[in-house]
Formats: structure tokens, C-alpha cells, sequence
């Protein structure tokens, strides 16, 4: 099929296709006059892409986790790669948490010196 056909079958731009491509998450063949072509599966390894790109993962991730996709269908491999990339993710997370918790303490200080002049620092006496 073309990439216009692939794009209405699969509700993805042309464009985002063409994205797809340059970034080696989809590799079309070519006709002999150089337009693509998808095979029929291309329409099911969009809709992972898609799914992969929704779970909030980045093209250069995805172009990792493929090879253990094959044909769309689960391996060990891609669970034990989704899981390492959830564990990433939650430790993130984790970093922000605190990263918030010590935001929220120098908002505590300011409004403390705002309140009563005395110095915000957590250190001043």
C-alpha cells in the first residue's frame, strides 16, 4: 500500500509517517518509480508505535524496543526492555517528588520572610 493509503488505514499523518521513516521506526520499500510502499503488516507496526509513543516514549526508545516486537507480537525481551524503561521512569519521578518537596521549602521561607522580614535562608539564624 502507499503512504497515503497506510496514513487513512492508521489514522497518522503523512507527515508523521514520513517522521516515522527518517527516524528508522518504519522502513518502507520503494517502487521503481520511488514512491513507498507498506506491506499490510506496516498498519499494525504503526498502531505500536503509536501505543509506544503514547506510553511517553522517545523515538531513539522505541527504535530500541522494535526489534524485540517482531511481527507486533510481545517477546521476553520487550517486556523485560518496557519494564527496565518503567523502572526509569519511576525513578524520575521519585527525583521530581524531591525536587518539589525542596521547592516547597524555600516557598515555605520566602513567605516566612515575606511574613516577618527575617531572613528565608534555612541556614540564618
Amino acid at each position: 500500500m502507499r503512504i497515503g493509503e497506510l496514513a487513512a488505514r492508521t489514522g497518522v499523518s503523512v507527515r508523521a509517517l514520513r517522521y516515522y521513516e527518517e527516524q528508522e521506526l518504519l522502513v518502507p520499500e520503494r517502487s521503481h518509480s520511488g514512491q513507498r510502499l507498506y506491506p499490510d503488516g506496516a498498519v499494525d507496526h504503526v498502531r505500536l508505535i503509536q501505543q509506544l509513543y503514547a506510553a511517553g516514549l522517545s523515538s531513539r526508545t522505541i527504535v530500541e524496543l522494535l526489534p524485540y516486537a517482531p511481527d507486533g507480537r510481545a517477546t521476553p525481551e520487550l517486556l523485560d526492555r518496557l519494564s527496565a524503561e518503567r523502572d526509569r521512569v519511576e525513578g524520575r519521578i521519585t527525583e521530581l517528588v524531591g525536587t518539589r518537596d525542596r521547592l516547597d521549602s524555600v516557598i515555605t521561607g520566602a513567605t516566612s520572610n515575606l511574613r516577618t522580614g527575617r531572613s528565608c535562608r534555612a541556614d540564618a539564624s
